[in-house]
């Protein structure tokens, strides 16, 4: 019996991490329906007792039920039969055990059936349906399409809409088009609104549409005449009951083969605003995509981490010249190189994830009532950080998952090419992770502000201020000098006052800055538990060697590189 919360003691170490307690207090709001609902807790110890249990559940059903059908999926994948997608029968069974245990819609309020959850539970379990299988992973994750209907819609469809999500009701984001992809601006699908009904239709197509064929959509359309930004774009829930949409195709893909990526076609579907027109891409779209990309940091540490067990796994095993491969130094330092930025990482996804919490819960709260100053500062401080660690997240980690999948195949050797591995299905599914929910350069386009605007660095100081134990004040010393060199650094690429060159080291800039920023979450995992001195240590040190050297190239370089650059381009053409 494989259970993927209890064999990851990482994954108990941050759901209990200090800022969890004030987390659960808002949540839970002083745990004001414990009388009202049977399963809410009562205090503090209970809420975090359920999360464990209800993780343990998750933990379970990955390692016993969609692990093991993770290659079989793989293989049969998604079909359409009389436009209707039907999903591998690995897939039914999956989504029916986590139905029957009450994990759609595990963020969702109580009276809407849900379990009430945090952010940062949700997210843990995400990385174990990850490790389980990163295309189921992506069907059980739409789920964040109710959070957008519970912020945003109105009374009467979260009333219609929410409850389903607790009965299995599946979801997708209709977002992109075949000419609107990375640029949502550019979606063009219609939306008309018929004044004397008070309804509107939609028409037109979308493409690259995960889980397509979804019970409830989420729809981007154009909804003002004449527009052509991203004001004219409104955000539309669709009824797949209404039956006004064609599954055009399944699409054919290198990963994630179970989950079905579809091109739709609208024929005056009817579908129901949410919110205000004009709001689509501006507002609702964008919380829902970073909730995306935080999921996402979910899937890529799961599959890094069903990556290097494997790796590790098959290096004890397989011996040449007279004794198990793990004991080169070429493979196990690959394996510990693996070990250090996983740890590394989760520190990253998981402080993202507490930040997330910090500003939902203030903004459920004033809802209700009027924050204090103090509660309205707190709120747009982790509000800030929030929306600068989500892109670093997704990027960081997301690269990080195609690299140690890479590497992990390379120690299965000739027989991680081969299908007899599990590792050959997650090299394929890694690829994505740096490509949807917005590529790692827009990412990067994202995250240097937090870099521009000192956002990154007031954080980092934050971390500065923070104890450590004495035998790491070398190391918090190291971290320093990496600060004040990325300070430099960036008073020199502004001082240039060229956009172009600063977004030419954009990606060098911000990844410095996230190496800092793990550096110190390593730092203070320490303090908790003395078993991350180690990955503290070794981390750091090839951060900043990895560091200098970005540095050292920015100050290289000067303003006649970019023509140079552009020169190479040209003479292909």
């Amino acid at each position: 019996m494989a259970n993927f919360f209890n064999d990851n003691p990482e994954l108990k170490f941050h759901l209990t991490h200090p800022l969890m307690k004030k987390i659960i207090d808002l949540k839970e709001r002083d745990f004001a329906e414990k009388e009202k609902f049977d399963y809410a807790p009562q205090d503090f110890e209970d809420a975090m007792d359920n999360y464990e249990k209800v993780l343990e559940i998750v933990g379970e059903i990955s390692g016993d039920v969609i692990d093991p059908n993770a290659e079989s999926v793989d293989a049969e994948g998604p079909s359409l039969i009389d436009n209707e997608v039907k999903y591998a029968r690995g897939t039914e069974e999956n989504y029916d055990a986590l139905v029957e245990a009450g994990l759609i819609g595990m963020t969702l309020p109580r009276k809407y059936k849900g379990l009430n959850f945090a952010i940062t539970p949700y997210i843990i379990a995400g990385e174990m349906i990850s490790r389980a299988d990163a295309g189921f992973a992506n069907i059980w994750g739409l789920q964040d399409c109710a959070e957008t209907i519970y912020e945003f819609a109105s009374e009467k469809l979260k009333d219609e809409y929410l409850p389903m999500f607790s009965k299995g009701a599946t979801a997708a984001m209709d977002l992109t088009e075949p000419d609107a992809g990375s640029d949502l601006q550019a979606v063009q699908l219609k939306a008309i609104y018929n004044a004397d009904k008070d309804t509107w239709t939609l028409n037109g197509v979308k493409r690259f549409i995960t889980n397509g064929d979804a019970d409830i959509s989420l729809v981007l359309a154009r909804s003002e005449e004449g527009s052509q930004d991203a004001r004219g774009l409104s955000l539309f829930v669709y009824d797949r009951r209404e039956k006004a949409v064609k599954v055009r195709r399944i699409e054919r893909k290198l990963g994630i083969k179970g989950s079905p990526t579809c091109e739709l076609v609208f024929d005056d579907a009817p579908a129901y605003l949410i919110g205000n027109r004009r709001m689509g891409l501006i507002k609702y779209v964008m919380s829902l995509m970073n909730s995306a990309r935080l999921g996402v940091g979910a899937q890529s540490i799961g599959i890094a981490e069903a990556a290097y067990r494997e790796a590790l796994k098959y290096a004890k095993e397989r011996a040449q010249f007279g004794k198990p491969i793990i004991q080169f130094p070429a493979v196990y330092e690959m394996l510990t190189n693996m070990r250090i930025n996983i740890a590394a990482h989760r520190s990253l996804l998981y402080e993202t994830a507490r930040m997330v919490d910090m500003y939902k819960c203030y903004i459920e709260i004033s809802e209700d009532r009027k924050l204090e100053k103090e509660e309205r500062t707190e709120m747009k401080t982790y509000q800030r950080f929030a929306d600068v660690f989500t892109p670093l997240l997704k990027l960081t980690a997301s690269e990080l998952s195609n690299t140690i999948a890479y590497d992990a195949l390379q120690v299965h050797g000739g027989a991680g090419f081969m299908k007899d591995f599990p590792i050959e299905r997650i090299f394929r599914d890694a690829r994505i992770t740096s490509i949807y929910e917005g590529t790692s350069q827009l990412q990067v386009i994202a995250a240097i502000r937090g870099v521009m605007t000192g956002v990154y660095l007031t954080k980092i100081k934050e971390y500065e201020a923070m104890p450590v134990n004495p035998e790491s004040e070398y190391l918090k010393r190291e971290l320093a000098k990496m600060t004040h060199a990325y300070e430099e650094v960036v008073e020199e690429v502004k001082a240039t006052d060229d956009s172009e060159f600063t977004d030419f080291h954009a990606r060098r800039l911000v990844e410095v800055a996230g190496n800092i920023v793990m550096g110190h979450l390593l730092l203070q995992d320490a303090m908790r538990d003395p078993s991350y001195k180690n990955i503290a240590e070794l981390f750091i040190k090839a951060k900043g060697d990895e560091n200098r050297g970005k540095i050292a190239y920015i100050r290289r370089s000067d303003l006649r590189d970019l023509g140079t650059y552009k020169q190479v381009i040209s003479e292909e053409v």
